[in-house]
């Protein structure tokens, strides 16, 4: 496991990081950590996905970005290298939104890309 606060690998927008200590005081397990990951999976072949944990796991980096600790696995890390974490809020919905300049194709839903 390896901390990195200088690196800006992913940064986190002062509204999601509002929204993601909001949601993990109302989790039971007390979770220290959002882990951001792409798995694959949608029409354009990867797909984000969001989760909290209590503690690391061996692979991950560990990035301290506007108070809040993120996990990212070391397959995961290529595609993320420079993203950034908002949290959206409009008359059409709202919800996180990962803005990621490594992406090359993504589909008309929105929830899937690929990059190179």
């Amino acid at each position: 496991m390896e901390t990195k606060q200088t690196q800006k690998m992913i940064t986190v927008t002062e509204a999601a990081a509002a929204k993601i200590k909001e949601f993990m005081a109302e989790e039971d397990s007390k979770p220290e950590y959002l882990r951001v990951y792409v798995q694959g999976g949608g029409c354009s072949g990867l797909s984000y996905g969001m989760g909290f944990e209590t503690k690391p796991e061996e692979d991950d980096l560990v990035i301290e970005e506007s108070g809040i600790k993120l996990l990212v696995d070391s397959m995961s890390l290529d595609h993320l290298k420079g993203a950034n974490v908002d949290y959206i809020e409009s008359l059409m919905g709202s919800g996180f939104k990962v803005n990621n300049p490594n992406v090359v194709k993504s589909c008309s839903c929105g929830h899937s890309f690929s990059t190179e």
